[in-house]
C-alpha cells in the first residue's frame, strides 16, 4: 500500500483534565511511542500496536495526581475517534475480526464488528483490583470509550486466568489482532461489506 493510500488519522484533545495528542495508522509496522503518564497503559498500548501491526503515538498529560481515570478514558476516546476517521468509508474491509490469545495462564478472546453501531460486551473478572498502581476497572472504561468513539461492536471475553497482568495483557493483544483482521482490505469485497450499502 502506497503512502497516499495509508489509512491514518491524528487528533488533539484538550480539556481541563487532560491534554492529548494521538496519531494512529491502520496500515503500520507495529511502531509504538507511548507517553501517557500511565506506565501500565503504555505497556498495553505497545502490545496492542505490535500485535495489530498498527502505528500509534500517544503524548498525554493528565491529572494523574488525582487518579488515572481521566487520562485512560480520554486516550480511549482519542484512539476510537482516530480509528473511525482513518477507516473513512470502510470500503473493502473484512469488517469482522476474531482473535484468541493465550498469555501463560490466561486466555482472552476479542470479537469485533466494524458496524457503525457502538456496543461493548465485556466478560472479565480479575483476582485483584489493581496491577501495580493501575485499577483493573479502567480496562472496561478504556474499551467502552474506544468502542463508542470508533462506533464498533466489541466483545471481550476473558475465558480464564489467575494472574491479573497476564489476563489484561491477553486482552490487549487479542484486541490488536482482531482489529487487524477486521480492518484488513479484502479484494473480494466490492464496496462496503453490508447489505445496507453503508457502515
Amino acid at each position: 500500500m502506497s503512502e497516499m493510500q495509508k489509512r491514518a488519522a491524528q487528533i488533539e484533545r484538550n480539556t481541563n483534565e487532560t491534554q492529548i495528542a494521538l496519531s494512529f495508522g491502520v496500515d503500520g509496522a507495529g511502531e509504538s511511542k507511548q507517553d501517557s503518564g500511565v506506565p501500565f497503559l503504555n505497556h498495553m498500548l505497545d502490545l496492542f500496536t505490535k500485535h495489530g501491526h498498527f502505528d500509534l503515538t500517544v503524548k498525554a498529560k493528565g491529572d494523574i495526581e488525582i487518579d488515572y481515570h481521566h487520562t485512560v478514558e480520554d486516550i480511549g476516546i482519542c484512539l476510537g475517534h482516530s480509528l473511525r476517521e482513518a477507516l473513512g468509508d470502510k470500503k473493502g474491509i473484512k469488517r469482522y475480526g476474531n482473535a484468541f490469545v493465550p498469555m501463560d495462564d490466561a486466555l482472552a478472546q476479542v470479537v469485533i464488528d466494524i458496524s457503525n453501531r457502538p456496543h461493548l460486551e465485556y466478560r472479565a473478572t480479575y483476582p485483584t483490583n489493581v496491577v501495580g498502581q493501575f485499577p483493573t476497572e479502567l480496562v472496561h472504561e478504556f474499551l467502552w470509550k474506544f468502542a463508542l468513539e470508533a462506533r464498533i461492536n466489541l466483545h471481550v471475553i476473558l475465558h480464564y486466568g489467575h494472574n491479573t497482568h497476564h489476563m489484561i495483557e491477553a486482552i490487549f493483544k487479542a484486541l490488536g489482532r482482531a482489529l487487524d483482521e477486521a480492518t484488513t482490505i479484502d479484494p473480494r469485497v466490492k464496496g462496503v461489506p453490508s447489505t445496507k450499502g453503508v457502515l
